[in-house]
């Protein structure tokens, strides 16, 4: 393990710096990894930053830099080379997103954790709870895309991937003492295969309360999260920092036809009526006239399922009561909805469905399937 702060980090600006880390990544067994992005500033998020920790040293990956990082695609596929993550989910589907890596062979602290049933999975209360060690705090929400980057965003940079390797030796030996860690080896698996969201939703499903508003008004709000749309594209900024959606909602029901209505509409802050006024009532006037919006109505599903999955459901919790941790740690829900949908009625069949998570199957079948038997149909 790296002593702590024996030397600065690596800075990884330039091409030579670039080569130079990627022979020291092909060489470890395991390194940490950790990843920033500004999805807080800009109106399309990327990854602006990406450390690594080996045995050797730390480096700061400036993705921003121009230089080629399509090297790191060989090392996080690579099932040799463990890559060390705390709350992976997030810059998995970062990197997929905007690089197309691919990943194997992961261990990921905070998942561990929960599946120890740990109370404080945040890494700082984690580093502090086990070791004493001070994480800084107050950057989580700072610009990663600013350059030069301050010697206080290094630091936090650099803590994120520091100690994880450390961590993860503690966490895997306490795994491995309580025999959870082919458990926790089954989440690693489905964590590498998480995939970024391509689905194009609608706008204004980013409103709340949007499906309870009749159809010609969530026209009208429509028109007005695409208004919003277009002033963030231009301003390079996401929408909460443009307009705030509760201001999209509010001027969408009251429909006013002029500013003196409009001034009238609660919740409007005098900047955003001075700035976008005539925009709010150019989207309203529009979604006054084009055509109404009328949702799909989810069918229902069958009552069979929605009796199963609460059985299902229930026996859940109380087996998670039991070693005192999270439900979904038990079952994950995707997998929990797929049995409650199927309705196995043997072994066979709930390990195909089950296929995914082995341990889970070979701990909790037969209570699943007396789960299944007892709430079946007469």
């Amino acid at each position: 393990m790296l002593n702590d702060f024996q030397q600065a980090p690596f800075r990884v600006d330039y091409p030579e710096a670039f080569n130079t880390m990627l022979g020291d990544l092909k060489k470890a067994r395991c390194l940490a990894v950790d990843t920033e992005s500004n999805s807080l500033h800009a109106y399309s998020e990327q990854v602006c930053l990406i450390q690594f920790s080996t045995d050797k040293a730390d480096y700061l990956v400036d993705t921003l830099a121009g230089i080629d990082i399509s090297g790191l695609k060989d090392v996080f596929a690579d099932p040799k080379v463990e890559k060390i993550f705390h709350a992976a989910e997030y810059d998995i589907l970062c990197m997929k997103r905007d690089y197309g890596f691919e990943f194997a062979n992961l261990f990921d602290t905070m998942q561990a954790a929960r599946i120890l049933g740990i109370e404080k999975i945040g890494l700082g209360s984690l580093l502090q709870d086990l070791y004493g060690i001070a994480h800084p705090k107050g950057l989580q929400k700072c610009d990663w895309a600013q350059r030069p980057m301050t010697a206080e965003m290094c630091l936090y940079g650099r803590m994120d991937t520091h100690y994880l390797a450390r961590l993860r030796e503690t966490l895997a030996n306490q795994l491995r003492e309580k025999g959870l860690l082919e458990l926790a080896r089954e989440d690693f698996v489905r964590l590498c295969r998480v995939e970024p969201n391509q689905k194009n939703c609608d706008l204004f499903t980013q409103v709340s309360g949007y499906h309870k508003l009749d159809p010609q008004t969530l026209r009208i709000l429509d028109e007005l999260c695409r208004f919003r749309d277009e002033r963030a594209r231009k301003l390079d900024r996401p929408h909460f920092k443009v307009i705030g959606s509760s201001a999209l909602l509010a001027v969408a029901q009251a429909q006013p036809r002029s500013m003196a209505e409009l001034k009238k509409v609660k919740g409007l802050p005098p900047k955003i009526l001075e700035r976008y006024g005539e925009g709010f009532l150019g989207a309203v006037k529009r979604g006054l006239f084009l055509p109404p919006i009328v949702l799909e109505k989810h069918k229902r599903p069958p009552q069979e399922y929605v009796s199963l999955l609460q059985d299902l459901q229930d026996w859940r919790k109380q087996a998670a009561l039991k070693i005192k941790v999270q439900s979904d740690i038990i079952l994950p829900r995707d997998i929990l909805e797929r049995i409650a949908a199927a309705r196995p009625g043997n072994s066979v069949e709930l390990k195909t469905l089950m296929r995914d998570v082995p341990w889970r199957f070979k701990q909790y079948s037969s209570e699943i399937l007396k789960v299944i038997a007892k709430g079946k149909p007469s």
